[in-house]
């Protein structure tokens, strides 16, 4: 039996929740919610002691970090839809993009979103609220991160973060105008992976991310988005916050 646990389709938890889709794997999902900071709460902790989502429970078994759980469903579902090539070469090819990702592209372009949804969050709570949420938080870094963000992360800081995002969409934007995909001609997780954070920045950056300035990036999104499992995912989800949302107000 698998259950993932996640903040719903963006960002890291869209990786491995996609995959999932993509694969045709039936399993349980359970949202986390960020407003009400559940997964620092102590049930959950218990299954990711970080703190941390996406955690994907396997028959007891949890795997926590997004890019491992998407390899971790390939290995476990070898029969299953592949999400990553056979070939030794493109296989590299595609962890060059997971790898890229999670170092590079995630870092700037959540630094602007920590400073956008999160910051505004955390000021609307009261000192003794803040310091009561934060001291919940298992890990030192993501302490100092709520922090800044309380306080607003530095001019210089921003500015350098939308730098390396530009660096980032000029790099998607380059490779996707030589192929379809990023490791070549199939879908693979480095596809799943970039496009679980480059989904919406057509909106959220639409000065550096639109037809125009980057057609081939726009255009991979939208073939992304017109999947059939990527649109179930999405439908689902909604529906998903619909009943949690109905069972909240109850």
């Amino acid at each position: 039996m698998l259950t993932l646990y996640s903040f719903g389709p963006g960002a890291n938890s869209l990786k491995p929740l996609l995959a999932l889709y993509e694969k045709g794997l039936e399993f349980t999902p359970r949202f986390v919610d960020p407003t009400r900071f559940e997964h620092h709460e102590e049930w959950f902790k218990k299954i990711n002691p970080r703190g941390q989502v996406p955690a994907l429970d396997h028959d007891g078994h949890v795997i926590t970090e997004s890019t491992v759980i998407c390899e971790y469903l390939e290995d476990a579902f070898p029969d299953a839809p592949r999400l990553r090539p056979s070939d030794p070469v493109e296989i590299a090819e595609m962890r060059v993009w997971t790898k890229w990702v999670d170092e590079y592209f995630c870092w700037c372009v959540s630094t602007i979103g920590w400073e956008r949804m999160i910051g505004p969050m955390a000021r609307a709570l009261s000192d003794e609220e803040f310091e009561a949420k934060v001291a919940r938080i298992p890990i030192p870094e993501q302490r100092t991160k709520w922090r800044s963000a309380r306080a607003g992360f530095p001019k210089d800081v921003l500015e350098e973060e939308m730098r390396k995002i530009r660096v980032s969409v000029d790099r998607l934007e380059t490779r996707l105008s030589q192929s379809l995909w990023l490791a070549g001609e199939s879908f693979t997780l480095a596809d799943v992976c970039n496009f679980a954070i480059a989904n919406g920045m057509q909106n959220g950056f639409a000065e550096i991310v639109n037809r125009e300035a980057t057609p081939h990036l726009v255009a991979w999104i939208e073939r992304i988005n017109a999947r059939p499992a990527c649109q179930a995912m999405f439908a689902q989800s909604k529906s998903e916050f619909a009943d949690r949302g109905q069972k909240a107000t109850a």
